[in-house]
């Protein structure tokens, strides 16, 4: 049987966190606890997988990032902040661009397994958690961007995606909206149903009734708002307002109301997400909320060059950084429903 560091923390009742790090020698486990590790390592005949070995004994200074698809700013700036705190601590950078499957993503990871890489960050991953704490426990290290990883042992950033959601549809809500549509990114994006959560969130807060009619889902790219727009727009519902995932979305947003003859803000008011460089020049400039996506960049990265350098967290893992509602033109505007 194949012996494992979870398993060898599940007898001893404790992380696998801890368990690597008695197997590191870590000053940060107390005495009893690392007595009772290593005589369990010794009952169980454990022995530390070879690669994980390999990788805390040589060094390639890389690190590489995997996104689901460079062609979108949002990524594209979370690599520029990974990139420039990586170059400034001495490490080169690989991207890789999953084109939203998840087959390329693992493909990619093999990078980490066979030591190309040091460490691999993974923004907006496919691969499940289980898939995620699997490479943890076996010694490789990952950092992830836009998701919630409960594991001790992966470094996560991302902003609070139900909070600053609830803060736009409530700002929507204020201007005298209740007919209020959504669009969302990829259908099974976690992200995705989070800003949802807090669209519905201020809904209930303002005892507007929630329309399911009103909810469609994009890619992230300006077509796939383009398109989710026209099918909103066809199916019935009316609406005076929408909360889209993106940016990129929302310009496509913009091209379904031009060709309709639907005036942004009098007859739609339109917010976005990510606060991109042309959301404040397009006609009228884009209420949107600002993504801080090179500081959760240049962070993961960070973080990781920390962990790889002292073995350890030296506060927490998980970071949640502030993410702001800007109100422009296409939203500031006060109706009367």
């Amino acid at each position: 049987m194949d012996i494992k560091i979870v398993d060898v923390a599940k007898r001893a009742g404790v992380s696998p966190a801890t368990v690597s790090r008695v197997l590191n020698d870590s000053n940060l486990v107390t005495e009893k606890t690392k007595r009772k590790v290593l005589a369990i390592i010794e009952e169980m005949e454990y022995h530390p997988h070879a690669a994980a070995k390999q990788l805390r004994s040589q060094r390639t200074m890389t690190i590489g990032v995997i996104v689901p698809d460079i062609n979108v700013s949002y990524f594209s700036e979370i690599i520029k902040g990974i990139e420039n705190m990586a170059y400034a601590k001495k490490y080169k950078l690989i991207i890789c661009d999953s084109d939203n499957t998840l087959e390329k993503e693992t493909e990619y990871l093999e990078l980490l397994k066979n030591r190309t890489v040091d460490a691999m960050v993974l923004v907006m991953p496919f691969m499940n958690d289980e898939e995620l704490y699997e490479l943890a426990d076996k010694g490789f290290l990952i950092g992830v961007v836009g998701r919630n990883i409960s594991h001790d042992g992966i470094p996560t950033c991302k902003t609070d995606n139900v909070k600053f959601s609830h803060v736009a549809v409530n700002h929507l809500l204020e201007q005298g909206h209740r007919s209020i549509a959504y669009i969302g990114g990829y259908s099974d994006s976690a992200e995705s149903y989070e800003r949802l959560e807090g669209y519905m969130k201020a809904l209930k807060d303002h005892q507007v009734p929630f329309q399911p009619s009103l909810i469609d889902n994009g890619d992230y790219q300006e077509m796939g708002g383009y398109n989710a727009m026209n099918r909103l727009m066809d199916s019935g519902t009316p609406f005076s307002a929408i909360y889209v995932a993106n940016d990129e979305m929302a310009l496509g947003v913009y091209r379904v109301c031009l060709e309709r003859n639907v005036r942004i803000p009098e007859d739609m008011a339109v917010i976005g997400v990510d606060n991109n460089r042309i959301s404040r020049y397009i006609n009228p400039p884009l209420s949107t909320v600002n993504q801080p996506k090179y500081a959760m960049g240049a962070l993961i990265a960070e973080k990781l060059i920390d962990l790889m350098t002292i073995k350890e967290f030296a506060e927490k893992k998980d970071w949640i950084i502030h993410s702001d509602l800007i109100v422009r033109e296409s939203s500031n505007y006060q109706r009367n429903e």
